[in-house]
């Protein structure tokens, strides 16, 4: 699972991306999950961030999923049309 930062604003966006598509290329997994529970201060450079992980998973024929998006990202998302384009994951099943 990736894990996003605290803060994820214009001056941080860049570097953030180089990291999570490091993540990325590392993991064997077809099934990526970005944790965006920690985003606390963000602005819509978090949306590009994000939009651009998906395209790299992609591009590494993988699955792009946000896990805890906050629900101010989650309206910017909507606001800008983007919002489908990422999915939360499904929920894990219930134990039997």
């Amino acid at each position: 699972m990736l894990v996003l930062p605290a803060v994820l604003t214009h001056e941080h966006a860049a570097a953030c991306c180089r990291m999570l598509a490091q993540g990325m290329r590392s993991q064997p997994e077809k099934v990526i999950v970005a944790d965006a529970a920690a985003l606390s201060a963000f602005d819509s450079s978090a949306l590009a961030v994000l939009l651009e992980c998906r395209r790299e998973a992609l591009a590494l024929g993988k699955t792009f999923f946000v896990a805890r998006l906050p629900a101010r990202l989650r309206d910017l998302a909507t606001l800008y049309g983007v919002a489908e384009l990422l999915p939360a994951p499904a929920p894990a099943p219930a134990p039997a």
